[in-house]
């Protein structure tokens, strides 16, 4: 596996110092977010120039974007949300072979107008499900055009709230466009943890040959979630079933202090031991 964290756990002014940042920590590849370079995470225009700028930046620290961020609320109820934010999908897509990535990453999204990882008990109506289905459809057509991968992440507070309804997805888009992140912290609620070794072997089970890339924090019994080795997830289940499965790419680091990334990045060494791609040269 891969080490990498999210690029916007480092607050800097400029683009090579964030990636400066990076790789002070040793980490090799990046979950990019267009933020970094000083525009909207979903924008509504990306200059070819401005795209080869990152990715000059990007390989003269000799690091790799495993993706690039393109959530946007795909159930929004506002259905003019959702066809901007289906836009600016197909703006990023677009870039993605000057940015030297091949995957996006998605957020199915809530009912809720005003946050996207907030959860509304309108997301499990059918109305929330057709319409996560028709920005999906859409999606995968900008995905098949620009001849990418897109990857959703199954979350507690989002329409696809579980490795159930992620499989269900994937049955019914039947695209080899569409694929899974997955968080194992993201899959437990509040008083879940009890039942861990179930919730965690029944997503893999279900989605595991699909998942093109794994993130990498934690969460406590109350739902509170942390930094990676602050929490109470079995770890050690979580990466074996990665393993159990093939998984080969990023681990991402994310939902973390800058101040926490050494330690998140010690824990996951740890558990990990030679699996773990992780360059010993600090900024090299």
């Amino acid at each position: 596996m891969r080490l990498g964290i999210f690029g916007k756990t480092f607050a800097r002014p400029s683009l090579g110092e964030t990636l400066d940042a990076v790789r002070a920590h040793g980490v090799g590849c990046v979950q990019f977010n267009m933020s970094c370079a000083g525009l909207p995470a979903m924008p509504e225009e990306i200059s070819p120039e401005l795209a080869d700028h990152i990715r000059r930046e990007m390989d003269e620290r000799n690091l790799t974007m495993a993706a690039v961020s393109g959530t946007f609320n795909m159930i929004h109820p506002d259905p003019g949300k959702r066809r901007e934010g289906l836009r600016r999908l197909a703006v990023l897509a677009d870039a993605c072979g000057r940015l030297g990535t091949s995957v996006i990453t998605l957020c199915t999204g809530t009912r809720d107008p005003e946050d996207m990882w907030r959860y509304h008990p309108d997301n499990d109506t059918p109305e929330a499900w057709r319409d996560l289905l028709a920005s999906v459809e859409q999606a995968v057509r900008v995905a098949e055009e620009h001849e990418i991968t897109l990857a959703f992440e199954p979350e507690v507070n989002n329409v696809i709230d579980s490795a159930e309804r992620g499989r269900r997805l994937l049955d019914e888009i039947r695209s080899s466009r569409l694929k899974v992140v997955i968080d194992a912290a993201n899959l437990f609620r509040e008083g879940d943890l009890a039942c861990s070794d179930e919730i965690l072997d029944k997503a893999f089970g279900l989605l595991g040959k699909d998942i093109v890339m794994a993130h990498a924090k934690d969460v406590k019994n109350t739902g509170e979630m942390v930094a990676a080795g602050r929490g109470e997830l079995d770890y050690v289940r979580y990466l074996n079933n990665l393993r159990g499965v093939g998984f080969e790419d990023s681990l991402i680091l994310h939902g973390l202090a800058e101040s926490e990334v050494e330690g998140s990045i010690a824990f996951l060494r740890t558990k990990l031991g030679d699996n773990i791609a992780y360059s010993e040269r600090r900024g090299r």
